[in-house]
């Protein structure tokens, strides 16, 4: 039968080659028509009677592009909707979320010394937090939608400060930054599911129908559109964060996952303003600049130590106690663990490498699996082979591994 291992490993590569793919599209084309309705020329006279319009040169070719406020009189033929690459975005994000913390929640979503939860309590809070997130967030919109929008935007992230702050408190650091992303995520995704689409397809109805569109909800779509706008660049930091242990595993993540939002808003000012043909506002990236360094400094404060017990326990016990892992343990020792220690004596580096420490039976234990594919089935590790790990040596790990999965 195909190693089932290696099997998983390439379906979550495909996964996350789809998010990947999607996400592209999505933030693309978000980016795109944000700039494109910001730069829209709104002085002239069109006899089409569309709000505005821009003349585009991109691939050898002349675009002229016209918005309507409300809608056209009449509705166009083969009009694009724009939603599939949020959908798809989501879904695949969401199948990762699975594959990775749920399958694996014991080894990547549960810290112990965080807080003792099982399997299911903590699938269950993720799940009842990515739901939580999206009521609060619709709530707010709601109540505030013709208030003042800078208002609102305090509001929204006075919550997510609270939701690091949550996370922090229940999840491992690198589930926590993964989840915050998630949580936002779900949120700008429901925006184009739940509240732009809708929107918008009340409007095609009317045009169909011969009534007269209200203009509410393209300004309803435009709210949620460009609170999208501000939140995608703090969604790719948080999702990338987790191979960057500077980034999760310090007693401050909270606070920087917090500070990460407020970076989006000045980087996306800075183009929005210039976008409107309102100025350059440099200001901006001299606030960015001081934000990054004090997300810097913060993280140059003690980093999280695993306390855990170094008995192995749980998932991983059943690893320890597999015939061939005294061998496997002295290998890892041997030829792994200069690097990949609390304080390691490889030149150059200050810190393991992803956070992944392999001093103790236990962490050995809890990272069997990417022992196996890395160091096992691959020769990815050690880099280079600098610690000159022998072909017999990889094939004693592939054994372990395999006794330890089919006992």
């Amino acid at each position: 039968m195909y190693d089932l291992a290696v099997a998983g490993a390439w379906i979550e590569f495909a996964v996350r080659w789809l998010h990947v793919i999607t996400g592209i599209a999505w933030i693309g084309s978000s980016f795109y028509f944000i700039a494109l309705d910001l730069g829209l020329h709104r002085d002239r006279n069109l006899p089409s009677g569309a709000d505005g319009e821009e003349w585009q040169v991109h691939g050898g070719g002349f675009y002229h592009i016209q918005k309507y406020l409300v809608a056209p009189k009449n509705m166009p033929d083969g009009l694009i909707w724009h939603k599939w690459q949020s959908y798809w975005t989501w879904i695949s994000g969401f199948i990762l979320l699975i594959l990775v913390y749920y399958l694996g929640a014991e080894f990547y979503l549960i810290d112990p010394t965080v807080a003792d939860l099982t399997p299911w309590q903590a699938i269950g809070l993720s799940l009842a937090s990515l739901a939580f997130g999206w009521i609060i967030y619709n709530t707010l919109c709601r109540v505030f939608v013709d208030a003042d929008q800078t208002m609102l935007m305090v509001a929204l992230f006075g919550v997510l400060v609270l939701m690091s702050y949550f996370y922090t408190s229940v999840f491992s650091g690198r589930a926590a930054m993964l989840h915050l992303g998630a949580f936002t995520a779900t949120t700008m995704s429901a925006n184009v599911f739940m509240i732009i689409i809708p929107n918008q397809k009340i409007v095609v109805d009317d045009l169909i129908a011969g009534r007269t569109p209200d203009a509410k909800y393209g300004k309803i779509a435009k709210q949620r559109s460009t609170h999208n706008n501000y939140l995608t660049l703090p969604v790719i930091f948080l999702m990338l964060s987790n191979h960057y242990p500077l980034a999760f595993a310090t007693e401050h993540t909270w606070i920087i996952a917090s500070l990460v939002f407020l970076m989006g808003v000045t980087i996306r000012h800075y183009f929005n303003s210039m976008h409107a043909r309102q100025g350059n506002p440099h200001w901006t990236w001299a606030a960015t600049t001081l934000i990054f360094i004090v997300i810097m400094w913060l993280s140059s404060g003690s980093m999280a130590r695993d306390t855990v017990s170094e008995a192995a326990t749980g998932p991983a016990l059943r690893f320890a106690q597999a015939e061939g892992f005294a061998e496997v343990q002295d290998i890892v020792l041997g030829r792994c663990s200069m690097c990949h220690a609390e304080e390691p004596v490889w030149a150059g580096l200050l810190w393991a490498p992803k956070g992944v420490r392999l001093e103790t039976e236990q962490q050995i234990a809890r990272h069997a699996r990417e022992i196996y594919l890395q160091s096992g089935v691959s020769h990815a590790m050690p880099p280079a082979n600098l610690s000159y790990m022998e072909e017999d040596e990889r094939a004693r790990i592939v054994a372990w591994y395999l006794a330890a999965t089919r006992s």
